[in-house]
C-alpha cells in the first residue's frame, strides 16, 4: 500500500543532489582558499620574510652560529636613546592625534551621516592617513620651513622669526609636527565609528531620569568610549613608532630614532665587526611592535562588545 506524500512536502533528497550540494561546497571552500593566497604571499613576502630574516642576523653570526653577542648592542647607550626618542615621538604624537581626532570626530556628530560635510571629512581623512614620506616632508618644509610661505609671513607681518633659536624643524620638534598630520586623520578614521555607535537614546534616558549631558559622558559616555580611546591610542603609537620615510626625508642628518638607526646601520662604512646590529635593532622594534599591537587586539576586543 502506498502513501501519497503531502503537497508540501520536501522533496526526498536524491544521491545526485547531494553530490551536488558537496560540489558546490567544496567549489566555494576552494575559491575561498584561493581567495585569500594574494593576502598570505604578501604577509610572507613583506612580514614573516623580513621578521625571520632580521632574527636570524641579529641572533646568528656569518656562519650561521647561534650568537648572544649581538644583543649587547641593545643596552648601548645610543641605541637606547633612539628607541627612548622613538617612544617618545610615539607616544606625544599618539596623544596629540587621539585628543584633536576626539575632537574632531565630536563636532562631526552634528552633522547627518551620508551627509556632505562628513563625506568630505571622511574622504579626506582616508587620503591623509596615507600622506606621508617625501611629500610630507616638502609639504611641512614648504609651509613652516627655512622658507616656507608661513614662516615668510611671520617674519614680514609680525617680525616674528620661527627659527631664531635655531633649525628645530629638521630634529624632534619637526617631527611631531609632521607625524600629527596623519596620526589626527588616522585617528578619526578609527574612532568615529565607535562614537557614532552612541546611541541617542541612552542621552535621553540620563536625562529623563533627572541627569544631565556631564553625568551621561561621566558614567556612561567616557566608560564606554574608554576602550576605544585606548585602542585608538595604541594604534597611533604603533603606526608613528613605525614609519621611517618621513623621518629619514626631513631629518636627514643623524638618527634620532630606531628606524633611521636602522638605516644607518645597512648603510654606514663605519659599523665594522657589527654587522648584525641592524637585526639587533629589527629585533628590538619587534618586540615593542609585538607588545602594543597584542595589547591592542585584548582591547579592541573589549571595546568591540558594546558596539555589537
Amino acid at each position: 500500500m502506498t502513501h501519497a506524500l503531502p503537497a508540501d512536502a520536501p522533496a526526498p533528497k536524491t544521491p545526485t543532489s547531494s553530490r551536488a550540494g558537496r560540489s558546490r561546497s567544496s567549489g566555494a571552500r576552494l575559491g575561498a582558499i584561493f581567495g585569500i593566497v594574494p593576502f598570505t604571499a604578501y604577509l610572507l613576502l613583506f612580514l614573516a620574510i623580513p621578521t625571520v630574516i632580521s632574527l636570524f642576523s641579529g641572533l646568528f653570526d656569518g656562519h650561521g652560529r647561534f650568537t648572544p653577542a649581538n644583543l649587547t648592542a641593545l643596552w648601548d647607550p645610543t641605541v637606547l636613546g633612539a628607541f627612548w626618542a622613538s617612544i617618545w615621538l610615539s607616544a606625544v604624537t599618539a596623544a596629540i592625534g587621539v585628543l584633536v581626532g576626539f575632537l574632531l570626530c565630536y563636532a562631526l556628530l552634528g552633522f547627518r551621516p551620508g551627509g556632505v560635510v562628513r563625506t568630505i571629512v571622511d574622504a579626506a581623512s582616508s587620503m591623509l592617513a596615507q600622506f606621508g614620506g617625501v611629500m610630507l616632508a616638502f609639504a611641512v618644509i614648504a609651509t613652516i620651513g627655512l622658507q616656507g610661505f608661513i614662516t615668510l609671513w611671520l617674519k614680514g607681518a609680525f617680525h616674528l622669526d620661527l627659527f631664531a633659536s635655531g633649525p628645530w624643524l629638521y630634529g624632534m620638534p619637526g617631527l611631531v609636527i609632521a607625524y600629527v598630520y596623519f596620526q589626527v586623520p588616522l585617528m578619526v578614521i578609527t574612532f568615529l565609528p565607535a562614537l557614532t555607535a552612541l546611541r541617542a537614546e541612552w542621552m535621553e534616558a540620563t536625562l529623563t531620569l533627572g541627569g544631565t549631558r556631564g553625568v551621561f559622558w561621566r558614567r556612561v559616555g567616557v566608560p564606554l568610549l574608554a576602550p576605544s580611546l585606548l585602542a585608538s591610542f595604541l594604534l597611533l603609537f604603533a603606526n608613528a613608532f613605525s614609519a621611517y620615510a618621513t623621518a629619514a626625508a626631513l631629518a636627514s642628518q643623524g638618527a634620532p630614532i630606531v628606524p633611521l638607526q636602522i638605516r644607518t646601520a645597512l648603510t654606514s662604512e663605519t659599523m665594522l665587526g657589527r654587522q648584525g646590529m641592524a637585526g639587533v635593532l629589527a629585533l628590538g622594534m619587534i618586540i615593542v611592535m609585538a607588545i602594543v599591537m597584542t595589547t591592542y587586539a585584548l582591547v579592541s576586543r573589549k571595546a568591540a562588545r558594546w558596539q555589537a
